[in-house]
């Protein structure tokens, strides 16, 4: 397969049409066409389903879809690749990525990135939300340099930094919930109550332990991936969100936050590949990020 016929796939793909397609890469109609049937040959399985007699648009198959997730990470990967190389010696310059889940852990990597601005003003930083499976898979692929995670990592795999700042579990709640008029939430006030809970595996567990029943003997009616849509549902009435602390901005709205007691925190690490070659940029990012945390470590002792 060639680069220049992946980003031909994944441009029909983007326009559901052929014509449409060939007409933003500047290539003929025909042209593209010839080159997809013969993208398919080489696979040896049909990759797009063409419109019927009257229609134009075009679908994907099961395996064009496979195909259309690869391309853009083989090429993300490609373009990637290209700027840390073309840049020159002197300069550090270029990208860094980052995976992260929803915490306010993440000014971390802010206040990073506002030390090396005046320094290297030419380093672009990209941070992608998502649960620990999406930054694991996105750390395995190259397509990130670090992941911020809260679930334990395999060490003999990836490199590892504890992060000395931990985030405090609650209940983010309506103020007018009876559980509201509470300072500290204790595991027996939610027992009987509607939760709304992350579906990432590892907080299930986390959490079970905490609440001293199994995920059966609760009333669970919603689960969430990102805590600014369960604090939607939890502005609807529909229950109480069980989440990490100053991620949802209560002051003003009709929500609050009460702690757990005993308190439940969160530990965070940031990890990336044993054996990772990186760019400039992330290098420099990378030290800078050692030497704040070693600073942050020492005014926690």
């Amino acid at each position: 397969m060639e680069l220049r016929v992946l980003e031909y796939f994944l441009a029909v793909a983007r326009e559901q049409n052929i014509t449409a397609a060939a007409s933003s890469l500047h290539v003929s109609q025909p042209a593209l066409s010839t080159q997809l049937k013969a993208l398919e040959m080489e696979l040896g399985k049909q990759l797009l389903i063409r419109g019927v007699k009257g229609s134009r648009k075009v679908t994907l198959t099961e395996e064009g879809m496979i195909l259309r997730k690869r391309a853009e990470e083989i090429l993300s990967l490609v373009r990637r690749t290209e700027n840390e190389i073309t840049q020159s010696d002197e300069t550090i310059a270029g990208d860094v990525f980052i995976g992260a889940g929803e915490t306010n852990i993440v000014r971390l990597f802010a206040k990073v990135a506002k030390t090396l601005q005046k320094k290297y003003p030419d380093i672009r930083y990209h941070i992608s939300s998502g649960n620990a499976e999406h930054v694991l898979e996105h750390l395995d692929k190259g397509l990130i340099d670090f992941g911020l995670l809260f679930t334990e990592i395999d060490s003999q795999k990836y490199e590892i930094i504890p992060v000395p700042i931990k985030d405090t579990w609650g209940v983010l709640m309506r103020k007018d919930a009876p559980l509201a008029e509470k300072q500290y939430i204790c595991p027996a006030d939610l027992w009987d109550k509607p939760l709304i809970v992350s579906h990432q595996k590892g907080d299930n567990h986390y959490l079970g332990r905490w609440l001293q029943r199994k995920e059966s003997e609760l009333h669970i009616v919603a689960t969430y991936n990102l805590l600014f849509n369960a604090s939607l549902l939890v502005d609807e009435g529909l229950g109480y969100a069980l989440g990490l602390d100053k991620l949802i901005h209560t002051h003003g709205s009709n929500l609050c936050f009460r702690p757990f007691s005993p308190p439940l925190e969160a530990s965070c690490f940031i990890v990336w590949k044993k054996y990772q070659v990186f760019s400039k940029a992330a290098e420099a990012f990378l030290q800078t990020l050692q030497q704040l945390i070693e600073t942050e470590n020492v005014s926690h002792s």
